[in-house]
């Protein structure tokens, strides 16, 4: 035992005299040193020691816990970006929308598909061996000189974009929710390229049906209040079938349909060492399913050969 008259130090600070012990390791700690804890204080080692070892919250799919919604807000950003592209570049459309098979003609001027086309035209689209269309498409909307509703096309999608994310990221954690939002993005186009591969489509629509179908998913997983749900998701499928009129109904399908199937495996994946197996694998299955679809229709396009 230390005599009383001894001079304790701070095992950080040897020159700082203290005599508060850390709770936990019992070193003396001086008050640079001293950490809150639940009684008494704790040193800096033992605090971190103790964060290690606190076993991290986690969502009901198993993504890590977040407040704040940071893919949410940089999808939004994103697609503003490419928004102002379009306003100053308005080719920026014509280079990157979703198209699935048309002609540039040696005017320069876009053309339908046919199939043998005139040796003086050009092949574009995913016909044409511009695959990335798959996904930029899905971060650009109806130009500025589309008219008002080409305004009111973005303002829309980020609207519901704000209000919807904002809900679904933190029920799925930010790595889950950008995976479903990409496949979304990704099976609403190649339902596109399927039924209509003659059509332009930009929007982030298809993104949208299928985090909407991940939000009602995920509700009914965790037993959430489904009243309000139904509701929305009642909404949506309304808006699929009226939008029809004047929208890729393909694109919002397809996107919902993509949305649903990767959130059902998200939601229903066993809790255990394999969820995360079962989730990756589910989300390459249906990249590798959405590839094919998309490999076979080109090869029916083009008569038999797949551009590289």
């Amino acid at each position: 035992m230390e005599p009383e008259s001894a001079v304790t130090t701070c095992y950080r600070h040897p020159r700082v005299e203290c005599h508060v012990r850390c709770v936990r390791c019992e070193r003396y700690i001086c008050p640079d040193c001293m950490r809150e804890a639940a009684v008494g204080h704790q040193c800096p080692d033992c605090v971190r020691e103790g964060a290690r070892s606190v076993r991290q919250a986690r969502t009901l799919v198993g993504g890590r816990v977040s407040v704040v919604p940071v893919v949410t807000y940089a999808l939004i950003a994103l697609n503003v970006l490419a928004y102002l592209a379009e306003v100053v570049r308005p080719e920026v459309v014509d280079r990157f929308a979703m198209v699935g098979a048309g002609l540039l003609g040696p005017d320069g001027g876009h053309y339908v598909w046919t199939q043998p086309y005139p040796a003086d035209f050009t092949p574009e689209g995913v016909a044409g061996g511009e695959w990335y269309r798959l996904l930029t498409g899905a971060f650009l909307h109806l130009p500025p000189t589309e008219g008002m509703f080409g305004v009111v096309h973005v303002v829309m999608n980020m609207a519901v974009l704000w209000n919807l994310g904002r809900v679904v990221e933190p029920m799925l954690g930010r790595v889950h929710y950008l995976a479903l939002y990409l496949l979304s993005a990704l099976g609403g186009s190649v339902l596109v390229l399927l039924l209509a591969p003659s059509d332009p489509t930009v929007g982030a629509s298809g993104a949208l049906f299928g985090v909407g179908a991940a939000y009602y998913v995920v509700s009914r997983r965790v037993g959430a209040d489904m009243r309000g749900v139904n509701r929305f998701m009642t909404g949506l499928l309304l808006w699929l079938v009226v939008s029809a009129l004047f929208t890729s109904w393909q694109g919002h399908l397809g996107g919902l349909l993509a949305g649903g199937l990767v959130a059902l495996a998200f939601a229903w994946a066993p809790r255990d060492g394999r969820r995360v197996l079962v989730q990756a694998g589910a989300c390459a299955g249906l990249v590798v399913l959405l590839a094919v679809l998309a490999a076979v229709k080109v090869s029916d396009l083009t008569g038999g050969g797949i551009p590289q």
